[in-house]
């Protein structure tokens, strides 16, 4: 009966020594985890700028597209007279900017809404109906407004 025995366990023994890949190893590797690492991406945009002189009043425009976001800086520099300076963010629709510009005049902060119709060469300042929504200046209709009539800025190498 021992031999017998001892056979048995001896049987069992090659079994798994043959096979060494067992159910809690197979578990093991299934359990692991698969999940990547996520990788540190620095994004970078692109920039380009813009401006234009009409008298003694200048204007800027910088836009830095993102993937998700456009931002930028905006400045109305008018001659002797009140100067807007300020900063955006908003998006893309075809090649037409629509944003959220924050800038100061006159010592206070205000909030309105910009549109730009950009191209390689020129960003052309669109305009339409406004209307007040929690304390900012929006366009009525973004459909309805209007390139041409308003300022036009010509392509400039960005500077710091």
């Amino acid at each position: 009966m021992k031999n017998t025995s001892l056979l048995a366990l001896l049987a069992i023994a090659t079994l798994f020594a043959c096979n060494p890949k067992n159910a809690s190893s197979e578990n093991a590797e299934n359990n692991s985890d698969t999940t990547a690492t996520p990788e540190n991406k620095i994004m970078v945009p692109v920039t380009t700028c813009y401006m234009s002189t009409l008298g003694k009043d200048t204007f800027q425009l910088k836009v830095e597209v993102f993937e998700n976001v456009v931002t930028g800086n905006l400045a109305y520099l008018f001659h002797e007279k009140d100067r807007q300076k300020g900063t955006f963010e908003g998006r893309m629709t075809g090649d037409t900017l629509i944003a959220n510009y924050t800038f100061s005049s006159e010592g206070q902060t205000s909030v309105r809404q910009i549109a730009f119709l950009l191209s390689n060469e020129k960003a052309t300042e669109g305009y339409g109906d406004v209307e007040e929504k929690k304390g900012a200046m929006v366009f009525k209709d973004i459909k309805s407004l209007q390139f041409g009539k308003g300022l036009n800025l010509q392509k400039v190498p960005c500077s710091e």
